[in-house]
């Protein structure tokens, strides 16, 4: 007889007490657990996969996008920090400070968590949370082998998915209005590139293609490839439509298709395009590029609005510009071309962008919990521009401080302008702030 579900319980060990737990060691919780822990608190980082990094490390996404606006380096502070040190061991042949050189990324990743006095651990997932209330005391991680627990003053969600608030009770959002989200990318390392051949794709050569029908879905948008190294190209090229990034069947589902889809860019380059002639893949990313899950309602929403208005904001932490990059979640011509008119209309001149609020960090309904990275409360056009690495790099840093600063665990009793000064001081990008 078939049972639909079975009681379970069971007593779980507190295996950390600390001042502050980061939930997700990707760009945003590596940048709030190392800025936390150099204010001198007591900082755990949990992290689900076996690297630091997320997307840019076991995603391998291959480069980062944009730091800078033009004038400014907006992520200042521990982005600068990063930037410079992947520089400093970057292999010059390569040419480009935006490239990811993903085992480069792992190595400082590691260096500048385990330069401070960081307790982490890899391979634990958040599975549940205990609160009182609007506070949540514990953490509860499934290891290896068993389950765990992790007790903290100050929790920062960097899950990506929003899914410590979400386990809390705090209200989300996912995707638009009728939860569709964009296509996820499996992204691929690629060897035997004659880059000096290499000329960027035009649509002709994918015309030319799904005339041939070499794809199985004639999706039009290809990114192409990254030089990551003077043979590899890192591939950030497919869409996987219909994913959800929080459900593990349809992750499984994705994986194996995105898997599969690959050989088809295999022919596509091979045979269309030039220097691609003797390409080899040498891995798929062990987790799915996952663009959108969850974000959090919090005290503040940040908006289309506030980016046409190159807003500023009395409780600003940060300022960033990438340009508004919401992926088709459908196949069909009609929302590729959606998202090409977004994507090269909703875009800022050389020194403009817009202002983060302090409170699009803060959940509603939580008392002692922060987020930093994709799940930060903003609209969907919002959340496809700050989602990137440099993003969360600003928003982490933010958390990570404010966190520490948290008299008594209350996030909203953090003195701004205080956390201003102490962002700024440490490298952040905030000209409006009050000296």
């Amino acid at each position: 007889m078939s049972q639909t579900s079975i009681p379970f319980s069971c007593s779980v060990p507190v295996a950390y007490e600390a001042d502050i737990a980061v939930v997700g060691g990707g760009p945003a919780g590596v940048a709030a657990a190392v800025m936390a822990a150099r204010q001198g608190a007591r900082v755990v980082l949990l992290e689900a996969e076996s690297c630091f990094g997320g997307l840019g490390t076991a995603g391998l996404v291959p480069a980062f996008m944009q730091f800078t606006d033009g004038e400014h380096f907006l992520a200042g502070g521990f982005g600068q920090e990063l930037f410079d040190r992947l520089n400093a061991i970057s292999d010059k042949a390569v040419n480009n400070p935006y490239s990811i050189q993903v085992e480069n990324l792992k190595r400082v990743y590691d260096e500048m968590v385990t330069e401070t006095d960081i307790a982490f651990r890899f391979v634990s997932r958040l599975i549940a949370v205990r609160q009182e209330e609007t506070r949540v005391t514990h953490a509860i991680f499934a290891g290896k082998t068993d389950l765990f627990s992790v007790a903290a003053r100050v929790f920062v969600d960097a899950t990506g998915d929003a899914l410590l608030c979400y386990l809390a009770g705090a209200p989300t959002l996912k995707g638009d209005d009728t939860t569709n989200m964009m296509a996820g990318t499996l992204c691929s390392l690629w060897a035997g590139i004659d880059w000096k051949r290499v000329k960027k794709p035009d649509g002709r050569s994918l015309d030319d293609a799904f005339a041939d029908k070499v794809f199985t879905t004639p999706d039009r948008h290809l990114p192409g490839m990254w030089r990551v190294g003077r043979s590899l190209g890192g591939g950030n090229i497919g869409h996987a439509f219909g994913v959800d990034g929080t459900d593990e069947k349809s992750l499984t589902e994705s994986l194996v298709y995105s898997r599969k889809l690959l050989k088809e860019y295999e022919r596509y380059y091979k045979q269309y395009l030039d220097g691609y002639e003797d390409m080899e893949l040498v891995t798929t990313a062990s987790m799915m590029g996952i663009r959108e899950t969850r974000r959090i309602v919090g005290d503040a929403v940040l908006t289309l609005e506030h980016f046409h208005g190159r807003s500023s904001f009395p409780d600003e932490i940060g300022r960033y510009s990438y340009p508004v990059d919401i992926h088709a979640a459908k196949p069909d011509i009609g929302s590729f071309n959606q998202f090409l008119k977004d994507h090269t209309e909703l875009r800022y001149k050389k020194g403009e962008s817009y202002g983060i609020p302090y409170g699009c960090l803060v959940p509603q309904n939580l008392a002692n919990v922060l987020t930093a990275g994709r799940c930060v409360s903003t609209d969907r056009y919002m959340q496809s521009s700050i989602r990137v690495m440099p993003g969360c790099y600003i928003t982490g840093q933010a958390a990570g401080i404010a966190a520490a600063m948290a008299a008594d665990g209350d996030v909203r009793a953090v003195d701004i302008r205080a956390l201003q000064h102490a962002l700024r001081d440490r490298g952040a990008y905030l000209p409006n702030c009050p000296d």
